[in-house]
C-alpha cells in the first residue's frame, strides 16, 4: 500500500518546511509514504527548499496554472508512480498533518473512496462571522448539487483511493474542491467526512484577495457546475420566469377579451400578444437547451467512462499517460 501526499505550492518557501515536518513519515496499514510538491510557477525558492527537505517527488508546472490544474497534474503523476492512496494538503500548513491517518482510515477500511477533512468552522477563532456564513452557505449549496452530505465542501484536505483518482476529470480552473464532490456524487463514489484540526493561519489565501472576489469566483464556479452537471434542472428553473410571465399575459388577454363585460373601445392587444409570444418562445428555447444539455451530459459520461477504463489499463501495464 503506497500513499503519496501531494502539496500544491505557489511561493511557499517560508511555510513549506513546517508543512513537511508536520506530515507523518509512517502510517499503520501503509507500506510506503512519499511526499510530492507541485510547483505552480513559484518565483521564490520553493523548489530549492523542497529539494533540501528531501521531498520524494517535485513536479514543476513551469508557470502559474491555477490550483485545479496543479491538483490534476499531481494526481496524474501520483497514479503514474503507482500510488494506491493520494492525500491532498495545502502548502501553507493550514491542515494538521497528524490527522492524515484519520483521513485515510475510511479508505483503508473500505468504507469510502473519497474522504473530506472537515474543519471546525463554527468554533474556529480565526474565521470571521462573514466567512463562517459563506462557508456554511457554500457547503449547503454543494450538498444540494452533488447530493452528498459533506459538511465542509471547500476543504482541500482530502484523501482519494486509486480508483477515485482514475475517475476524476476536472473542467474548472478555480479549484478542485467543488467539482470533485459533484463528480463523486453523480458517479456513485462513496464520500465520507472526518473531523480534522487546523493550524494557526500563516498567510492570507492566494485563491482570492477579498470576500467579494471569493463570492464572484465561487459563485461563477457553482453556477458553471450546475449548468455542466444538472443542465435540465438549471434551464428548467430559468424557464419558470418567462413561462410565468407568459401565463399571466395569457390569462389577462382571455379575461379582457372573453370575460370583461364591457370591453374598452379601440383597445388593441397586439403588443401584449407579441410579448406573450416572445416569452413563450424563450421558454421553449430554454427548455430545449436543458434537453440538449442532458444529451451532452450523457455523452460526456460515456467519454469519461472510456477514459477511466483507459487509465485503468495503462495503470495495470505500468504505463500511465496524462489525459
Amino acid at each position: 500500500m503506497k500513499l503519496i501526499i501531494q502539496i500544491p505550492c505557489l511561493n511557499e518557501e517560508e511555510t513549506l518546511p513546517k508543512t513537511i515536518a508536520d506530515l507523518p513519515k509512517s502510517i499503520p496499514g501503509v507500506d510506503v509514504v512519499e511526499f510530492m510538491v507541485i510547483d505552480d510557477g513559484s518565483t521564490d525558492r520553493t523548489v530549492e527548499v523542497a529539494k533540501r527537505l528531501g521531498v520524494h517527488h517535485i513536479l514543476r508546472l513551469g508557470s502559474n496554472r491555477g490550483l485545479a490544474t496543479a491538483f490534476c497534474r499531481g494526481m496524474e503523476y501520483a497514479l503514474a508512480q503507482g500510488a494506491d492512496l493520494l492525500v491532498n494538503t495545502d502548502g501553507d500548513n493550514q491542515y494538521c498533518g497528524a490527522d492524515i491517518p484519520k483521513l485515510i482510515e475510511p479508505i483503508l477500511m473500505n468504507e469510502a473512496d473519497l474522504v473530506i477533512g472537515c474543519r471546525p468552522i463554527v468554533d474556529h477563532p480565526e474565521f470571521g462571522i462573514v466567512k463562517k456564513v459563506l462557508e456554511r452557505l457554500g457547503s449547503w449549496t454543494l450538498r444540494k448539487i452533488s447530493k452528498t452530505t459533506v459538511r465542509d465542501a471547500p476543504s482541500g484536505f482530502r484523501a482519494f483511493s486509486r480508483e477515485t483518482c482514475q475517475r476524476i476529470f476536472l473542467h474548472s480552473r478555480f479549484s478542485h474542491c467543488m467539482e470533485t464532490l459533484i463528480q463523486a456524487g453523480r458517479s456513485g463514489i462513496r464520500v465520507a467526512s472526518v473531523d480534522i484540526r487546523v493550524n494557526r493561519k500563516t498567510r492570507e489565501s492566494r485563491l482570492f484577495k477579498s470576500i467579494p472576489q471569493y463570492l464572484k469566483k465561487s459563485g461563477a464556479t457553482i453556477l458553471w457546475m450546475f449548468v455542466l452537471y444538472r443542465p435540465l434542472a438549471f434551464f428548467s428553473t430559468l424557464v419558470c420566469i418567462p413561462f410565468s410571465l407568459a401565463m399571466i399575459l395569457g390569462f389577462r388577454f382571455l379575461y379582457l377579451v372573453f370575460w370583461l363585460t364591457e370591453p374598452i373601445p379601440g383597445r388593441t392587444y397586439i403588443p401584449s400578444l407579441i410579448l406573450l409570444s416572445v416569452l413563450a418562445l424563450c421558454s421553449v428555447i430554454l427548455f430545449a437547451l436543458g434537453i440538449l444539455g442532458e444529451i451532452l451530459r450523457s455523452q460526456r459520461r460515456v467519454s469519461e467512462e472510456v477514459l477511466f477504463m483507459q487509465r485503468r489499463i495503462e495503470s495495470a501495464r505500468g504505463q500511465y499517460t496524462s489525459i
